[in-house]
């Protein structure tokens, strides 16, 4: 199978439209990313892959499903908590909670890899409780140990469903309160300070995690560009310190936060020189054309890391109806109330 561009785009609707048809047939094309608009139900939705991956089978195809409120897949799929209660259990009770938190993963990743998908953008391993108003009980802990504790069998349990694990958003946002989809958010710390708190569990699971994703935010006493834009924090800290050898995803380069770079050019082709081996363009689809178009006049060579990405299992959903570890594990979540109204 050849390997995929270096552009992940979105849909904007229900079914692939004529001109988004001849958008994915485009060799810079390299994925899509799915989004609760393209969800009508399930069957649909199944529709929906199945049309993409007819157009082109080496396309990478992801969703975020984290659980909790970033959950795009939900009538017919299994509701997981919020990732901060699994860590909580972790802390509370660590043999339970290394239980749940391996099935959990396993648990998304099966329901996402039987939709036709490669994987989903998760698990989160920022630090935070309720600090950052984007993040909150999306992470797992505020204390890196416990967070890291919970965070190993949760990726266990999506390698062994066959999902490879991106961890986001590095070095790490739950630092500073802003949302970067709505600004370029300032954190003040030092590279220290960064690396005795925040950075630990990227650090500690570098070898565990195929892809990471950088953070839009800018960490002015490292460099004055955001860590997704910057050589600094991709190449001389993760891939030189931290020894970090899979995908760099950047975040989507529509959020307010990557504007810092300039136009949707300047942006694809700050995040490729940095380290990025694949750009993010969602909701915005003349920015998502002008990424292609810079691309081809690039003559960008795309990175072969990109196959790290790729569904290592298949599972069909009436093999998931009847399987006894999926049934055991959606009652133990509902028995145990694990779920929570704010999700």
């Amino acid at each position: 199978m050849s390997t995929p561009g270096a552009l992940m785009l979105d849909l904007e609707g229900l079914q692939v439209s004529p001109d988004e048809r001849e958008l994915l047939l485009q060799s810079e094309v390299g994925g899509v990313i799915f989004f609760a608009r393209n969800i009508a139900s399930k069957e649909q939705f199944l529709t929906l892959v199945t049309q993409v991956r007819a157009l082109r089978p080496e396309l990478l195809l992801a969703i975020d499903q984290e659980g909790g409120r970033v959950q795009r897949l939900r009538e017919g799929y299994s509701t997981i908590p919020p990732m901060q209660v699994l860590g909580d259990v972790m802390a509370s009770n660590p043999e339970l909670g290394e239980y749940l938190c391996r099935d959990a993963g396993w648990l998304m990743a099966v329901e996402i890899i039987a939709s036709g998908l490669d994987f989903s953008f998760a698990p989160v391993l920022d630090l935070d409780r309720d600090s950052c108003e984007v993040i909150s009980n999306r992470a797992f802990h505020d204390n890196p140990r416990l967070a890291i504790q919970a965070l190993r069998p949760f990726i266990q349990g999506m390698n062994e469903a066959g999902m490879a694990a991106t961890g986001k958003h590095f070095p790490g946002h739950g630092g500073v309160r802003e949302d970067s989809h709505l600004e370029t958010p300032q954190d003040t710390r030092s590279l220290n300070d960064l690396l005795a708190h925040d950075i630990i569990p990227f650090a500690e699971l570098s070898q565990e995690l195929a892809a990471v994703m950088p953070a839009h935010i800018v960490y002015s006493a490292v460099d004055k560009k955001p860590a997704g834009f910057s050589q600094i924090w991709l190449q001389d800290i993760l891939r030189q310190r931290l020894r970090f050898d899979g995908v760099i995803f950047s975040d989507d380069l529509s959020m307010k936060g990557a504007d810092i770079e300039g136009g949707y050019p300047e942006k694809t082709r700050a995040a490729l020189a940095a380290g990025c081996d694949m750009v993010l363009v969602c909701n915005n689809r003349s920015g998502a054309l002008e990424a292609v178009e810079t691309l081809r006049n690039d003559k960008h060579k795309t990175s072969e890391k990109l196959s790290l990405m790729r569904a290592q299992r298949s599972w069909s959903w009436s093999e998931l109806e009847s399987n006894t570890r999926r049934g055991e594990i959606i009652a133990a979540i509902a028995d145990r109330a694990l779920t929570s109204p704010s999700v």
